[in-house]
């Protein structure tokens, strides 16, 4: 009998996901087989979902996915991307992106931009590669893919965003200087914003600044290491006061709203950096003065997405840290995969962190 896989479709009509049983299939040449633990729903799959952010269809969404090893193809590699054995059963992680290896961008260290890549929850379907996401009982892992066993002692809460949020972060801070004793700021306090002011302070920084609209999220940001918690409208004076008016060392905008990078751009110090993160769907054009960024010395620095070796990076942050922040409590709530439609719902407060689906 043909086993079969209960997954959301969404076929581009915002708010709407179907809920189907495709063929689940058997794993080919280096392909691996996985069964679904958990998937928590990102703000980009929100965007999708509204209609905000065009996105292949029919698909299966869902990115921030972990799994279990359920079989693997006759070819398929048997240890993760950093070298530890892998069987059926093992919890596992995986790169957003399955890179070829080959081409141009994968050859200039920028894997996740790979011309022929394989973007998970994010993919139209193909016969035979329908289970591309994770809001699905199973995900089939194409080649290319860097997989990474995940300790057992990580709760499906702490580990679960791992693929997306924690990763970027990872990639993102590192491109920045050492940052002991430095002042970051960070606009917005969605689960980029607290993983970022986490990573911050274990990395150091002296003082950390979270700017948000939402007084709830800035009462998450204190418990991720925030020193600082301020409202938009007091955010240049408490650089000012903080910084003896020159500036925040590293600034990282990952809201996406516009008005969060124009209170950001004046408030770097010279020869500062800003770190453009959250802007991930269309938005409106912001002025920006070219000669402030050649006289001030700027760097300014988009990131998107990550490679495996930032997903490594943050799985064995939060290894170490998850005692320190309060990554466990971050999944407002638990669904299952037939509640998807309230799934959805739930995810729409601004409140709420993260909500998650177990299929």
């Amino acid at each position: 009998m043909t086993s079969r896989s209960l997954a959301a479709v969404f076929y581009g009509v915002p708010g709407i996901v179907e809920l189907q049983e495709l063929t689940t299939p058997t794993p080919r040449g280096p392909e691996v087989l996985v069964k679904v633990e958990s998937c928590t729903l990102c703000g980009s799959d929100l965007h999708s979902i509204e209609g905000r952010r065009k996105v292949p269809v029919p698909t299966i969404l869902g990115h921030e996915i972990v799994g279990r090893i359920e079989a693997f193809g006759p070819d398929a590699v048997r240890h993760d991307f950093s070298g530890k054995r892998l069987s059926e059963g093992d919890r596992i992680v995986w790169a957003l992106v399955a890179a070829c290896g080959r081409c141009l961008y994968c050859q200039r260290d920028l894997p996740q931009k790979c011309l022929s890549a394989v973007k998970y929850g994010h993919e139209a379907f193909r016969t035979g590669y329908e289970l591309l996401g994770g809001l699905a009982e199973h995900c089939l892992l194409t080649p290319g893919t860097a997989i990474v066993r995940v300790p057992e002692n990580l709760s499906l809460n702490t580990i679960s965003p791992v693929g997306c949020a924690t990763a970027t972060i990872a990639s993102a801070l590192e491109a920045t200087e050492d940052l002991r004793g430095r002042v970051v700021c960070i606009a917005g306090a969605g689960l980029l914003g607290l993983t970022a002011a986490a990573m911050s302070r274990s990395r150091s920084a002296d003082v950390v600044i979270v700017c948000d609209v939402q007084p709830a999220r800035l009462d998450w940001a204190r418990r991720f290491g925030a020193t600082h918690c301020v409202h938009p409208d007091g955010l240049t004076p408490l650089i000012r006061e903080l910084t003896s008016n020159q500036g925040a060392d590293i600034a990282l905008e990952v809201s996406g709203a516009p008005q969060a990078f124009e209170s950001l751009f004046p408030n770097v110090r010279m020869g500062g950096q800003l770190l453009l993160i959250g802007a991930v769907f269309p938005s409106a054009p912001v002025p920006i003065a070219i000669e402030q960024i050649v006289r001030r010395n700027l760097t300014l620095r988009g990131i998107h997405n990550y490679g495996p070796d930032h997903l490594v990076q943050a799985v064995n942050f939060l290894d170490q840290y998850q005692e320190q922040f309060p990554f466990d409590r971050i999944v407002a709530d638990w669904f299952s995969l037939r509640d998807i439609a309230s799934a959805i719902t739930a995810a729409q407060d601004p409140a709420v962190i993260r909500v998650g689906v177990i299929p």
